[in-house]
């Protein structure tokens, strides 16, 4: 079958199905370094700071690895930014939703509100809420993105910080999307 016979998903088969989800596989199977090469995008100037978000990126990824955080932490805070390019004002959700088939909700919690607990940084010299975090307090997970934040993000900036490459990072990143999708279970679950 080289495509369906339908035109609307609710006439499809059951064999239709089985060999389009085949196929998407087959697409799949270089998603990793589609990732890659999208977290690449962030090797760019990024007016007024010492690295660029590649570098953060990296840097963010390897203090991670120096705390002995685990692969997907690691994974997550080398990716952490990788929607910056296309979606900077809520990066850490598309980021978030990347990771999400291949770690735990904790991780993907911390990835998706970092945005928000970053802003403690700085929110209060532009005339925001440094603690607009604190509507997460009771969070079970709350202290463990103020621990991202403090520890693998806000002091990622440092251009002498003895920083790994990616190259060092992409067999975890490969460990990490080659553990079991959770694809059916998440098109079960509400958005």
């Amino acid at each position: 079958m080289e495509y369906v016979n339908w035109i609307r998903m609710e006439d499809g088969t059951e064999e239709e199905f089985a060999q389009i989800m085949a196929l998407e596989e087959k697409v799949n199977a270089d998603l990793v370094d589609r990732v890659l090469d999208h977290l690449r995008l962030l090797d760019v100037g990024w007016g007024g700071y010492r690295i660029n978000r590649y570098q953060h990126s990296l840097q963010s990824a390897t203090r991670a690895y120096n705390d002995d955080a685990g692969v997907e932490m690691v994974v997550a805070a080398l990716l952490h930014d990788i929607g910056d390019s296309v979606s900077p004002y809520n990066h850490g959700e598309l980021a978030a939703a990347i990771l999400k088939p291949y770690v735990s909700e904790r991780i993907h919690w911390i990835v998706a509100n970092h945005c928000i607990f970053q802003g403690y940084y700085y929110n209060h010299h532009l005339g925001g809420d440094r603690h607009a975090r604190d509507r997460f307090i009771d969070h079970p997970w709350y202290e463990d993105c103020v621990y991202f934040c403090h520890n693998y993000d806000q002091n990622a900036f440092d251009p002498d910080y003895d920083t790994k490459l990616l190259d060092f990072f992409e067999p975890m990143v490969r460990q990490l999307f080659a553990g079991k999708s959770k694809h059916l279970e998440l098109n079960l679950e509400p958005a």
